[in-house]
C-alpha cells in the first residue's frame, strides 16, 4: 500500500508480523499487528497480546500478559487465549469476559492495574445510543503505559465523552465500522478531540473506511498510519 498524499504525513505498510518500534524512557517497544483488534506487544523481555482472537498466532510467543477488551468474538477467544498463555500469565479483563475466560483479573471501567513495566488504565467503551451492541460499563478500552508514552486501545466504541477526554496519548487505536461502533468521519472528530501524536486505524474491516478516515484527518498535524489489518 503507498502513502496517500493528502497534506499529512501518513505512512502504509504491507502485511507482515514486522514490529512497529517506539523509542520510551524504558528502552524500545516493539508492537505487531496481527488481524482486525489483535496486536502483541514486545517490551523489557515481556510480552503482551491485546484481543488475542483474530489471525494467526503460529509462531508467536506466548504471553506474560493479556488485556481482552469485550466477550464479542472478534475480541474474546477462551481457546487461543488457553494457548498462548502459560502458568504465570495474567490476564486482565472486564468481568464479563471473565465469566467466559479462566483465571482473568477482573478490571472495571475507571480501574488501573500495574504489570511489570506496565501500566494498564481501563476506559470506558460503549455505544451512544441506548440498546446498541455495546452497553455503557460491560468493555474496557485500554490505555497502557510504558517508558513514558502512553497507547490507547479503543475496544468496540463511539467517540465517547470520555475518549475526547483523554491526555497525553503518544499512540492511539482507534475502531471505525457500522453498525457496531462508529463512522470514519466520527472516528475523525474524536480523535482531533484528544489529540494524540500518532493514531493507527484498526478495527475496519472495509478498507474504503480507513482511506475515509485518513482523508478527514488532512490538517490536523496528527500523523496517520494505516497498515493492512486484513491479510488475503
Amino acid at each position: 500500500m503507498t502513502s496517500l498524499a493528502i497534506g499529512l504525513l501518513l505512512t502504509a505498510a504491507a502485511w507482515c508480523t514486522t514490529p512497529e518500534e517506539f523509542s520510551t524512557s524504558a528502552g524500545t517497544l516493539q508492537l505487531t499487528p496481527i488481524q482486525h483488534a489483535s496486536l502483541m506487544i514486545q517490551a523489557g523481555g515481556k510480552v503482551l497480546y491485546i484481543d488475542p482472537a483474530q489471525g494467526s498466532y503460529d509462531g508467536l510467543p506466548q504471553a506474560d500478559y493479556i488485556l481482552i477488551t469485550d466477550i464479542h468474538g472478534d475480541h474474546m477467544a477462551p481457546a487461543l487465549v488457553a494457548k498462548l498463555k502459560k502458568a504465570d500469565t495474567v490476564i486482565l479483563a472486564p468481568k464479563a469476559v471473565a465469566a467466559q475466560v479462566p483465571g482473568c483479573t477482573v478490571i472495571s471501567n475507571g480501574e488501573s492495574h500495574t504489570l511489570g513495566a506496565f501500566k494498564i488504565e481501563a476506559i470506558p467503551m460503549y455505544n451512544l445510543k441506548p440498546g446498541g451492541f455495546h452497553e455503557k460499563g460491560r468493555g474496557n478500552g485500554y490505555v497502557l503505559t510504558y517508558g513514558g508514552k502512553r497507547f490507547y486501545f479503543s475496544g468496540d466504541t463511539e467517540g465517547i465523552p470520555e475518549m475526547r477526554a483523554l491526555k497525553n496519548i503518544d499512540v492511539a487505536f482507534i475502531c471505525m465500522n457500522l453498525p457496531y461502533t462508529m463512522t470514519p468521519e466520527a472516528a475523525a472528530e474524536a480523535v482531533k478531540a484528544f489529540h494524540p501524536a500518532i493514531v493507527y486505524p484498526y478495527h475496519y474491516t472495509k478498507e474504503e473506511n480507513a482511506q475515509a478516515f485518513a482523508k478527514d484527518m488532512q490538517g490536523s498535524g496528527i500523523e496517520v498510519r494505516l497498515r493492512n489489518w486484513y491479510p488475503k
